[in-house]
Order: C-alpha cells, then sequence, then structure tokens
C-alpha cells in the first residue's frame, strides 16, 4: 500500500490526531508530540491535490479536537438538560470549527512543497504557528498544551508565547519527516532542528535556575484557597436555606485556612451566593445572615455577582480588608461566548430562548485592575485578578502583565465539565501565563483543581478534582506559600506575539519565491517553444 492510497492517508492523519490528543493531559503522553505531526505530514505531502490534502488536515483536526474536548458532550448536558445527542453535535460542531487550524495548515504545506524545495521542518514550523495565532478559538488552546508539565521545554513562552512552544515542536517533527524521506537531505534541517531544541532546553535551565534563585529571596505570603465543592445552580439562583448552607460552608474553610496560618483566603469564582450592588463597601453586620467573614478576621477575596441600578451585572472579585472594608474590586473583561454573553443578542433577541435562564446576562468590565494588599509584615502587594478562562488568554495576560502585578489570582468555577479532563487541561494552559509574565499564580477552583503555579510554570500544590453533581464531597481547603515577584516586562509581554508575525512573513516570502521561480520556468518554457 502507498501513502498516496486515499485510505492509507487517512489512516495516517487519524494516528497523528490520536497522538496529539494522547500527548494532552489527562493521558500526559508529552513525548508523543514530537513525532505525531510525521504521519500527517507524510499524507498531505504526497495528497493528490489540494482538496484532498486540505481534508486530511482539517480530518487530523477533528481527531484531535475530539480526543480533547469530548467532556462537551457532559457539559451540554449538565448546562443546559439537553439530551446527550445535542452535546454530541456540539462537540461535533466544535470540533469542525477548531480543525480550521490544521486545514489552513495543510493547505499553506502542500501549496509551497508543490512550487518550492523547502526542508519541511522550515516549512512546518512557521505554518502551525501562523495557523493557531490567525485561526480564532473560543478556548484558545494549541500544540503548545502537550508540554505543560514539561518546565524545561516551556520557558521559552517568556520569549515567545505559547506558540513558541508549537514552532518548536513541528521543527522537530518536520525534521523527522524530513529524515525519513531522504536522509542524506536531511542534514540542515536535522542539524537546525538538533540546535534550536538544545538552545531552547539550555535557555530553559539557566532561566529556570534565575528565577529560582528570585524566589527563594522573595519576600513569600501564606495563602488560603478555598474549594467549596458546590454544585451550582444553572441560573445562578439560591433558595435563603441554601445560600446559609453554601456561605456557612466558605466561611467555615475560612477559619480553618486562617487558623493554619493564612494571611489572605481567597473564594473560587461567584461563590458567594447573593448578589452584591455595585456601591458594596462594607461588609454585613453580624446581626445579618449574608456577612460575609463572619468568625474569621483575615483578608478576603470574594468571587460574586455584582450589580448597578440599571440591573447591568458583572462577574467580580472583590477584596475584603481585616476590617471588611472593600479594598479593590475587579470585574470580568473576557466574557465567556453563549455562558455569560451571547454575540449578537443585541440583533437577536430571540437568541436568549436558546439557553438555560440567567446565562448571556453579564456586562464586561473595563479593563485589567489590580488588588492591592498589603501584608502583616507590612510588604506591599499589587494582586493581578484573572476570572475563570482569562487566565489562558495570552492577549489579555499581557495587559494584565504591563499592571505589573506581584501575584496572579484565578477565581474559576470548572463544576460544569466533570474531573477527568477539562480541569486539568485548564490548569494545563494557565501555567503559561507564569512563564510569559514570570509571575506566581494561586488558582481557587469551586471543585478543583486549586493550585500554586510558580513563576517556572511549575504546579507545585494542587487540589484534587471533584464532580459535586455525581459524586458530592464536603468542601476543602488548600494552604499555599506565594512569593511576590517584580512583575517584570518579559520580552513576550513588551513585544508581544512577534513570532506569528515573523512566520506570516516568512511563508509570504516563500510564496513570492515560488510564485518567481513558476514565472520563471513559464518563460523559459515558451522560450524554449519559440526556438
Amino acid at each position: 500500500m502507498r501513502v498516496s492510497d486515499p485510505l492509507v492517508g487517512l489512516g495516517l492523519v487519524t494516528l497523528s490526531g490520536c497522538l496529539w490528543f494522547l500527548a494532552c493531559t489527562p493521558f500526559d503522553l508529552a513525548p508523543a508530540a514530537w513525532i505525531a505531526a510525521v504521519p500527517m505530514l507524510a499524507a498531505v505531502d504526497r495528497a493528490q491535490s489540494m482538496r484532498f490534502a486540505v481534508l486530511l488536515g482539517w480530518w487530523a483536526g477533528v481527531i484531535e479536537t475530539c480526543g480533547g474536548f469530548y467532556w462537551l458532550v457532559g457539559m451540554m448536558q449538565r448546562f443546559t438538560g439537553a439530551p446527550w445527542v445535542v452535546g454530541v453535535l456540539v462537540l461535533l460542531a466544535f470540533c469542525a470549527t477548531r480543525a480550521l487550524i490544521f486545514a489552513l495548515f495543510t493547505a499553506v504545506v502542500y501549496a509551497l512543497r508543490r512550487r518550492l524545495e523547502v526542508p519541511m521542518a522550515f516549512l512546518a514550523a512557521p505554518a502551525m504557528a501562523a495557523s493557531e495565532f490567525l485561526v480564532p478559538q473560543i478556548f484558545p488552546c494549541g500544540q503548545w498544551i502537550t508540554q505543560a508539565w514539561q518546565p524545561l521545554v516551556i520557558q521559552i513562552a517568556e520569549l515567545t508565547g505559547p506558540i513558541g512552544v508549537t514552532a518548536l515542536l513541528m521543527l522537530v517533527n518536520g525534521a523527522i519527516y524530513d529524515a525519513l524521506l531522504a536522509w542524506r537531505r536531511a542534514l540542515v534541517p536535522l542539524v537546525t532542528a538538533a540546535a534550536v531544541l538544545g538552545a531552547a532546553l539550555t535557555f530553559g535551565a539557566v532561566r529556570m535556575r534565575q528565577i529560582d534563585a528570585i524566589v527563594a529571596h522573595a519576600p513569600h505570603l501564606e495563602i488560603g484557597l478555598v474549594q467549596p465543592n458546590i454544585p451550582y445552580t444553572n441560573d445562578g439562583d439560591f433558595s435563603a436555606e441554601e445560600a446559609a448552607r453554601e456561605l456557612a460552608t466558605l466561611q467555615g474553610e475560612t477559619i480553618k485556612l486562617q487558623r493554619a496560618g493564612a494571611k489572605l483566603v481567597v473564594w473560587s469564582e461567584g461563590s458567594y451566593p447573593v448578589a452584591l450592588p455595585r456601591d458594596f463597601t462594607q461588609d454585613f453586620t453580624p446581626d445579618s445572615p449574608a456577612m460575609i467573614r463572619r468568625g474569621s478576621s483575615v483578608p478576603l477575596i470574594i468571587g460574586a455577582t455584582t450589580y448597578d441600578t440599571g440591573d447591568e451585572a458583572f462577574n467580580s472579585a472583590l477584596l475584603l480588608d481585616e476590617g471588611g472594608n472593600v479594598s479593590g474590586r475587579y470585574d470580568k473583561v473576557r466574557l465567556l461566548a453563549f455562558g455569560e454573553y451571547l454575540p449578537g443578542v443585541e440583533y437577536f433577541p430571540w437568541l436568549r430562548n436558546l439557553l438555560p435562564a440567567g446565562a448571556g446576562r453579564y456586562t464586561p468590565g473595563l479593563g485589567p485592575a489590580m488588588l492591592p494588599f498589603i501584608s502583616p509584615t507590612g510588604a506591599t502587594w499589587s494582586l493581578g485578578p484573572v476570572i475563570c478562562y482569562e487566565d489562558i488568554l495570552p492577549d489579555y495576560l499581557r495587559r494584565v502583565a504591563r499592571r505589573h502585578p506581584n501575584l496572579l489570582v484565578n477565581l474559576t468555577v470548572d463544576s460544569w465539565y466533570g474531573t477527568h479532563s477539562e480541569p486539568w487541561e485548564h490548569l494545563a494552559l494557565a501555567v503559561f501565563a507564569t512563564v510569559e509574565m514570570r509571575v506566581a499564580m494561586v488558582r481557587a477552583v469551586n471543585s478543583g483543581v486549586s493550585a500554586l503555579i510558580d513563576p517556572n510554570g511549575r504546579v507545585v500544590a494542587k487540589s484534587r478534582a471533584q464532580d459535586p453533581y455525581a459524586h458530592p464531597l464536603p468542601a476543602d481547603g488548600l494552604l499555599v506559600d506565594a512569593p511576590r515577584m517584580t512583575g517584570t516586562d518579559t520580552p513576550y509581554v513588551r513585544y508581544g506575539d512577534w513570532l506569528p508575525y515573523l512566520s506570516i512573513a516568512a511563508l509570504a516570502a516563500m510564496g513570492v519565491r515560488a510564485r518567481r521561480l513558476r514565472s520563471s520556468k513559464i518563460n523559459r518554457g515558451k522560450s524554449a517553444d519559440s526556438a
């Protein structure tokens, strides 16, 4: 059987898709990512037409996405009450859309390889970097996620952002394919890939040692992360009895963490069970059942819905100091499409009928905001709050970084997705923010995974992921020791996505070169015919 056979080609790209999602958490076969693209490259390079090459790439993307995002089926059932068939249709639509990354990649590779003698290593890396950058995603995720638990590899995110890790993977994959195709002609791409990989790992080792030295001498703060394991209702509404029970759970864990030594406690996203007015500036009095800091005196960051007189709702994080005063507030800026806002609802109001009551009702905040905090030792901390999936959005995180936070504080729910994949994928994507910004991150997640990620992207403390819907468990807490970093401007924070733009420019230059070669061949052919 030949690689150019359509069925063989489909088998090869299916293998690539499987290797990619197996390299990702929770399977965690990270080494597979360094060879995952090779079967797909072989199939696309021998495809009989552009249309079939694009189909092959798209199918590889569908398989890879299905293996990583299968939890969407359960999420749809849990969030909307829809039957599993609807969940499957949503998953397939999501996979088909996200697979456009691979379709674009294979279109570029096929077109240029037909017109230009360029090693696959030097083509695959910029092509995938550009494709991941150009194709919009609801949940930004690229091949870089496969290396989340490999700290030496991901340190280059400080320079390039996470797409640099994708480019490195594809450079190695391309060089391996070049070697398999023609060993003697692959010397340059092999040496180049080995040199770049060696330089990346050396940089990683040096920078990790430098950052660890800074962390060792930095002030530290003991922070308590409350994981209430609450099965939230779809619309976020609680009865008075439920609200009292949830609040008592949060307060009980806060007291435990304070007794264990926490100097600051963080609750998860939307954990306070009652909406608060925008002019809320002081905790309720002890005679009120709504009192937040009952039984504790430690400063507290809570997640809550806040509203103004115009009935606009905000997904907020509030910092209450030791006196119960609200000393800082942040309103989530990057809302989740179809969960917190409805794209196009201003033009098509009937869209609201497609989602549960309460969904799509939030207003975005105006921009990043720091929460000021003074530790018991007198050290001033600038806390950078990010809510839900804001901790995985590189473009937004650069905006946060320009405010020079000493520590990132993430408040998240993640209760809709089960325990097997999504909470761990979310954590894996979040580690890149700490490398990009060189600050630590604490994550308070309703049902896990709550964690401390150090400025080198290592998860140094974490809780377990729970499923409060299937297997309700008591609330839990995690005490971590977070370093105060200076929040310096890294090259990625300063210069942004220079690598994808450079990749696009390189591909454009290849395209121009290929066009000129084609024109030259045509002219030579005409001259020969004239002679």
